[in-house]
């Protein structure tokens, strides 16, 4: 009986025991529980940070799809639209001056009609990024929210301005074409659009883009490559990079908005910097300087001894040397006579003082030199 009452109280003591543990464990957990809850709760009104979201707000940079609203509040600019640019999923009817009465009508419509146009844009990034946001803006995304209210273009298909055409030959002006791309696209690499070079030659978009047709790789460009865009017009551009001494693009090592924003710039030339040789140092910084001994040409522009985009001298140079050293330097403390090619060493008449290098066997350092006995660039 004593061993039998001895196991009883064992196995109760045991009992209690478990059922303890259990009863904490539980205890634990809610706790837990309600720390979490009470956690989640404080995370969704104030960031773990203590940052208010109008505070993040007002440190993350401003994007290219918000510009638009400053462009608006701009008197010296004109504006683009009647609302300000907004993400896919609300983006605005753009406004026909040509049709102002005309009202939306809803993709389907335009497919009904456009099936070949619908069946190439599906595989677009616009198309796709519309109808993405099709729930908050609407049926009309994909179409309408490029080319305008299509009630009008429905009634009467061809009449001309019905409807916003991005074609170079559309009765649409290009202004027109051009500000309902800035409704979104406005700001970054075309803040300086309006007044550039090539708006003011009347260059749409679309001269350039084809958002509606994936033919480069990015970019949504009119051709495969951005130097196949830029020599439809450069000609004349393209042909210098076929001459002996050119810049790598065609060998596809670099390409004309390494150098140049066709979208706009502060600069004439379009350039990517404020000034010639500041684009150059891009690539060259040893030549950037600063030199004790500097060479006053060099120094103003690269292009007065330079044509950056091809050249049949070597190096670049507008003209071989030295008669690219005489347009500024005389004899004075030289020989006193001319060199001319006939003294180069396949002319009638060769000199040693053009054979090789020329003047640069010499003055070797002509961009500029850093040694005390350097004035004159040999070091």
């Amino acid at each position: 009986m004593r061993v039998i009452s001895l196991f009883l109280a064992a196995l109760l003591s045991a009992a209690l025991g478990v059922g303890g543990m259990l009863l904490s464990s539980h205890g634990v957990q809610a706790r837990q529980a309600a720390a979490g809850s009470s956690s989640t709760t404080d995370a969704r009104h104030s960031p773990s940070s203590g940052l208010s979201q109008s505070d993040i707000a007002k440190m993350l940079p401003a994007t290219d799809m918000g510009a638009n609203a400053a462009r608006q509040n701009n008197p010296h600019l004109p504006p683009i639209n009647d609302s300000a640019a907004t993400p896919f999923d609300a983006a605005p009817i753009p406004v026909n001056p040509l049709a102002p009465n005309a009202d939306a009508i809803g993709a389907k419509t335009c497919v009904a009609c456009h099936a070949q146009e619908n069946m190439q844009a599906s595989h677009t990034l616009h198309v796709a990024s519309f109808r993405a946001g099709a729930a908050n803006s609407g049926p009309q995304a994909a179409c309408e929210s490029c080319h305008g209210p299509g009630s009008e273009h429905a009634k009467n298909p061809t009449a001309p301005g019905s409807i916003i055409a991005f074609t170079h030959d559309a009765k649409t002006p290009p202004q027109v074409q051009a500000g309902v791309c800035l409704g979104c696209h406005a700001g970054g690499a075309r803040q300086h659009w309006i007044g550039s070079i090539h708006q003011n030659r009347g260059l749409s978009c679309t001269d350039c883009h084809n958002p509606m047709v994936r033919l480069s790789p990015e970019g949504v460009l009119a051709k495969s490559s951005i130097n196949e865009v830029c020599a439809t017009c450069h000609q004349d551009i393209r042909a210098k990079f076929n001459r002996r001494s050119h810049m790598p693009l065609p060998e596809g090592q670099m390409a004309c908005t390494d150098c140049h924003n066709p979208h706009g710039s502060i600069t004439k030339p379009l350039l990517k910097t404020d000034t010639v040789n500041e684009t150059c140092y891009t690539c060259h910084a040893e030549k950037r300087g600063p030199f004790l001994f500097e060479h006053a040409p060099v120094r103003a522009n690269c292009l007065n001894c330079h044509d950056v985009h091809g050249s049949n001298q070597q190096t670049l140079l507008v003209a071989p040397i030295p008669m690219l050293c005489q347009q500024c330097h005389t004899m004075t403390l030289h020989p006193n006579d001319l060199q001319t090619p006939a003294g180069l060493g396949t002319g009638p008449h060769p000199d040693e003082r053009l054979i090789g290098r020329g003047c640069l066997t010499c003055h070797s350092n002509i961009h500029g030199s850093n040694n005390p006995s350097g004035p004159k660039f040999h070091k």
